[in-house]
């Protein structure tokens, strides 16, 4: 047996076969990793991808994460913040082009106390029933988490980013440490969301070590959602200097994480996009099938810049999920306009 097939038949991987791959310049390994990935995507999902419509609802954030192009020590982004109206008129433009999920993501901004975004969830699900809220909002105490859920909050996204401490202390400042992030995701499972968490490929002084143990994190968490991306660096960042994530390391990680998680979510990441110009296209034949195409006011797109040169901040809605369709099609997959659930077990606990 190959080591893709025991990795495929186990859903495990020990370090050593796992620097092997991310290693490796083998193209008949490569190419094995790469099939077996996509053939259990099919399995799963089928030649689907889901859809889910993101609206950006502010780039103002109290952190100073040294990777991040809208902390709050950079001066130089101009900030905004979406309003009530704003981000419900954006769901209602999604609706009725064919997005049955939304994703609110934005910075840790306080206007949006619990107050506000539980009027703004249950205004929502109020005009779209048949719609999913997927929230990515950073770090909320459990008390604020277990409200947006009764609020109908149906998931949230929460990338730990890595799961090495000293790793985590390199990329954020003092006040943000590793195990508030973690004690948070498991509060959102055991609240019952579908919960997504990730990481970045290639970010400054990653090693080896600190994706193997990303994976075991993951394999503790079983998140619904997985997303990954390479590192992009801002030019307003502590970071601006450094090089930018592979494009082929992520891709195997990708790869990877859908051998070890045949029924999770996987995104083809717009930083994925933004690194290759077919980034997302090869996402999907590397075993992602989701996309999140931006419904935010095209005004404010170049605004919620996390990194340099972020594609589609100027399409409108329509024309992303057209040009979306078709680049999809062209490899041999088709966009579906519903929920798009994930088929990983959701551990809810009452609470």
């Amino acid at each position: 047996m190959s080591i893709i097939s025991d990795i495929r038949q186990s859903q495990q991987i020990d370090s050593i076969s796992f620097r092997h791959i991310l290693e490796a310049e083998d193209d008949e390994l490569l190419a094995e990793l790469r099939a077996a990935a996509q053939q259990v995507a099919i399995a799963e999902y089928g030649h689907e991808i889901y859809v889910r419509g993101l609206i950006e609802i502010s780039n103002i954030c109290k952190n100073n994460c040294y990777y991040c192009g809208i902390r709050r020590g950079n001066k130089n982004a101009t900030r905004y913040r979406l309003s009530r109206e704003q981000i419900l008129d954006c769901c209602s433009m999604g609706h009725a082009l064919g997005f049955r999920t939304f994703v609110l993501q934005g910075g840790e901004d306080a206007y949006y106390s619990d107050t506000v975004m539980c009027d703004i969830v249950s205004a929502i699900k109020a005009a779209h029933p048949d719609c999913a809220v997927t929230l990515s909002l950073g770090e909320r105490s459990r008390a604020s988490y277990a409200a947006l859920r009764e609020a109908g909050a149906d998931r949230y996204l929460l990338r730990h980013e890595t799961a090495n401490a000293e790793h985590y202390a390199k990329l954020h400042p003092a006040e943000m440490n590793l195990a508030n992030r973690k004690q948070c995701l498991f509060a959102l499972r055991e609240l019952g969301y579908q919960v997504g968490s990730g990481f970045m490929v290639g970010s400054p002084y990653q090693t080896v070590e600190h994706l193997y143990e990303d994976l075991l994190f993951l394999q503790q968490l079983q998140p619904a959602m997985i997303g990954i991306g390479p590192f992009l660096h801002h030019h307003d960042t502590p970071f601006a200097n450094e090089a930018d994530g592979s494009v082929e390391r992520c891709l195997r990680m990708i790869a990877i994480l859908r051998l070890l998680f045949p029924k999770a979510l996987i995104p083809a990441t717009t930083a994925l996009g933004t690194a290759a110009a077919r980034g997302r296209e090869r996402g999907i034949q590397h075993g992602a099938n989701v996309l999140m195409p931006n419904l935010s006011p095209v005004a404010v797109r170049r605004q919620y810049e996390l990194y340099d040169n972020k594609i589609c901040t100027g399409e409108e809605a329509a024309e992303c999920r057209v040009c979306l369709a078709r680049r999809i099609e062209s490899i041999g997959y088709h966009i579906v306009v519903d929920r798009g659930d994930s088929k990983m077990v959701v551990y809810a606990q009452a609470t």
